[in-house]
């Protein structure tokens, strides 16, 4: 017999470094977890009476590929309205299971094997995967936290090469936190736009913002025939576990990933089209409502970082702080698992999202204040005894 019947490209994937992170933490007693970014809030009684009511109906029947129309066409208004970007629901947008899945089909329907990704690190963990998945090459270029991990332009068009077919970018960014500026996005469009590039632009914190606009890329003037946009709704109205998420863009690149999707998942699940359809209806004012608690627990993991001494540039969108732990001279894995262990505080080492991101550490702001307060109290203890 064969040693291994495993692919190599899916044997040569690294295992998540947050979920390593969590596994631990989950055998452990009294551990203050900042390690996964998943909102700690309920998702809104509106969405769940929705999503119950159609169970009740018996909408528990397949969709269409690409999604109940009406969930596409609520989206299309609701992308108009915040950023001006219009999309055809019946070609255009295609619901998923959740945004990973978008990030999956797009990468599988864009990539040729051989085909370089380059993708600005730190990142999402799922990022280099999903391309190597998909028989590509992922090409990092780090982000600076001396730039506030904003994307280096310069450094993205030195790594294009006759193979790079599309660049994947995802701000308001995780890890960082980091939200790009336009002047950035419009200089990369530009880019895009002299080598022929696809831009895969992951936007599932778009409306986790704070005190800036959040630039939507495929609004940008000439940007929507060559972008494609991935997000969903697991963060914006804490629905992670209803996994429901979309792509829009071009139809042609949009009926690529459907053909892909109707393969291999047939569609979304049916209630939580419908649940995402309320969400899009009727729960703005609960998202601001969790994006201004988001925002005072912001304000207070920065600044206890900081005052730790830590440094830990001003995050802007999302729920994260990343502040550089190396300074105590241990590196990001040691850090945090020294933190793990002897103070029962669980953060993500930088590391794990990148070349980009090593010597920092991922912290989620996305749970309740005072446990925010006394994990900062932890680690100041384990910062002091260094």
């Amino acid at each position: 017999m064969r040693e291994s019947y495993i692919s190599s490209r899916v044997a040569g994937l690294k295992p998540s470094g947050i979920r390593k992170f969590f596994d631990i933490a989950a055998t452990m007693k009294d551990v203050i977890s900042l390690g996964i970014g998943e909102p700690d809030f309920d998702t809104p009684k509106t969405i769940v009476e929705a999503g119950v009511a159609s169970l009740r109906k018996g909408q528990t029947h397949y969709t269409s590929n690409a999604g109940i129309l009406e969930l596409r066409q609520e989206l299309a208004t609701h992308l108009k309205k915040l950023y001006g970007v219009e999309f055809d629901p019946a070609t255009e947008i295609i619901i998923t299971v959740g945004g990973s899945e978008a990030l999956y089909l797009a990468n599988t329907a864009l990539l040729d094997p051989g085909d370089e990704v380059i993708i600005p690190t730190p990142c999402f963990v799922s990022y280099q995967a999903e391309a190597t998945l998909a028989g590509g090459v992922p090409v990092e270029v780090p982000c600076r936290m001396e730039d506030n991990f904003d994307l280096n332009i310069e450094a993205v068009r030195k790594a294009i090469t006759p193979r790079t077919k599309a660049i994947l970018i995802g701000y308001p960014n995780n890890p960082t936190g980091a939200v790009a500026s336009r002047e950035t996005l419009t200089a990369l469009l530009k880019l895009a736009e002299e080598h022929d590039l696809i831009v895969m632009s992951d936007e599932i914190y778009d409306q986790l913002v704070y005190g800036i606009p959040h630039v939507c890329f495929p609004a940008l003037p000439g940007a929507r025939p060559r972008t494609l946009l991935l997000g969903g709704f697991s963060k914006d109205y804490a629905m992670t576990g209803w996994r429901i998420g979309f792509a829009a863009g071009p139809a042609s690149i949009i009926q690529g990933l459907v053909r892909i999707h109707q393969y291999t998942i047939m569609s979304a699940p049916t209630t939580a089209q419908v649940a995402a359809i309320d969400a899009l209806k009727n729960c703005d004012e609960d998202v601001i409502e969790m994006r201004e608690e988001y925002d005072r627990r912001r304000k207070l993991i920065v600044s206890g970082l900081n005052r730790i001494g830590l440094p830990t540039f001003e995050p802007r969108g999302a729920f994260y702080a990343f502040p550089k732990v190396s300074v105590t001279g241990l590196d990001d894995e040691t850090f945090c698992n020294r933190l793990l262990n002897e103070e029962h505080v669980a953060i993500v080492p930088g590391s794990s999202f990148g070349a980009g991101g090593e010597g920092f550490a991922r912290c989620s702001y996305a749970t309740a204040y005072e446990k925010i307060e006394e994990a900062l109290r932890r680690i100041e203890k384990f910062v002091n005894r260094l």
